[in-house]
Formats: C-alpha cells, sequence, structure tokens
C-alpha cells in the first residue's frame, strides 16, 4: 500500500503515554459500538467524540479521517485471526491434518464473529473502501502465507506458485464464506460451511492441470 493510501487510514500519531492511550481506545470502543449499531457509514466524527467523551480535536488528533478508524478496528480483528492460524499452524504434522485444521479455523471464525455486529460492520466498511479493501486483500495474503508455509515444510514439491495461488483465493474466500454465513440463518449456515470445507478436502491439495503447450 502507498505512503499516499497509508496517510489517509494510518494512525496519525501512536499514543506513548498511558493517558493517551487510553482516550485512544475509547474512542475505538465508542467507535466498535456506533459501527455495531449504525454501519460505518452512518458514523459522524463529531457522535464519536461526543460517545468518547473526548474533544472533536482529539479523534483527529490520531484519525485523519473515518477510514482510519475503520483500518484501527480492521487491524484487531485481523491480527487475532493471523495469530490464531499461526497458533493452529505452528506443529501441522501431515497434509490431512492440515485440511482438518482448516476447517477447524472455519468453524472457529464462525463461531467467534457470526453474532459480532462490530466485526460485520467493519467488514462491510472496507468493501466500500479502496484502500481498505485493499487491506482485507492483504490480510488475506498473510493468512495464506502462514498456511503455505507450513505446508512446505510438509511437502516442499507441493508448493508451487499454482499452490499459492490457490491458497491466496481460498483464504480470502473462507472471509467472504463467513461473512455469508454470518447474516444467514443458522441451519442454512452450517450447511453452508459444511459445504464449503468440503470443497476445500477436494480441491486444495489438487495438483494442477498440465499447462497446454
Amino acid at each position: 500500500m502507498g505512503a499516499e493510501s497509508m496517510e489517509r487510514i494510518g494512525l496519525r500519531r501512536k499514543p506513548k503515554q498511558e493517558r493517551s492511550i487510553q482516550r485512544l481506545d475509547l474512542i475505538l470502543a465508542a467507535a466498535a459500538q456506533i459501527i455495531a449499531k449504525k454501519g460505518v457509514s452512518a458514523m459522524r466524527m463529531t457522535e464519536l467524540a461526543i460517545a468518547a467523551k473526548v474533544p472533536i480535536g482529539s479523534v483527529y488528533q490520531y484519525f485523519p479521517e473515518k477510514a482510519a478508524i475503520v483500518k484501527a478496528l480492521f487491524d484487531q480483528h485481523a491480527s487475532a485471526i493471523q495469530t490464531k492460524t499461526a497458533a493452529m499452524f505452528s506443529d501441522v504434522q501431515s497434509l490431512d491434518q492440515a485440511l482438518d485444521l482448516v476447517c477447524d479455523i472455519i468453524d472457529w471464525y464462525y463461531d467467534s464473529y457470526h453474532d459480532d455486529p462490530v466485526y460485520l460492520g467493519v467488514w462491510m466498511g472496507t468493501e466500500t473502501d479502496q484502500d481498505l479493501l485493499r487491506l482485507n486483500i492483504e490480510h488475506s495474503g498473510r493468512v495464506a502465507g502462514i498456511f503455505h508455509d507450513a505446508v512446505r515444510r510438509l511437502a516442499p514439491d507441493l508448493c508451487d506458485e499454482e499452490m499459492f495461488a490457490r491458497t491466496y483465493l481460498f483464504s480470502h474466500l473462507i472471509g467472504a464464506v463467513i461473512r455469508l454465513a454470518a447474516i444467514s440463518e443458522e441451519t442454512v449456515a452450517r450447511r453452508m460451511l459444511g459445504e464449503w470445507k468440503r470443497v476445500i478436502r477436494a480441491s486444495l491439495f489438487t495438483e494442477a492441470a498440465p499447462r497446454a503447450a
């Protein structure tokens, strides 16, 4: 992501003193509550300042615009997902176990976020902003990289360019499937997740077809 984009959606300054850290946390907590109730598009910076009980200048001191707040909240979710993925694949022993772990992560992902209006609101916010959408895609790439590195330790010959592309695609689609399931009726959601896990088991480690000459 370019410097101009990061300037727009990144923190203007990183708090160092405890009081400043607490103020930033108050702003993000208030933003999460507003997004859960109204969504990103309806949130206003003045409303956020009132909810956080801080001066409007304090909000702009850290966040140049609303997209930067969405990024900060998205980063919290993305970090949790990446940490969980890395922990689960840290000691994988076989390709079959790797597939089981992918399915376990899908269940964990859904169970953790399907009833979280903040996560859904933040995700919807990333879909309507080009820089935030790119951030979401980069997150998918990091998760794919964690999985790909784990598989490389088990089967280095399997980890070619086609395998990474497939892993990257599945990583991004897992997030999309989870979010679709999260806004669906529970029974339908579980069926969709089951179907998606069957697709992954059947195709993730399938050898790519030979390229035409």
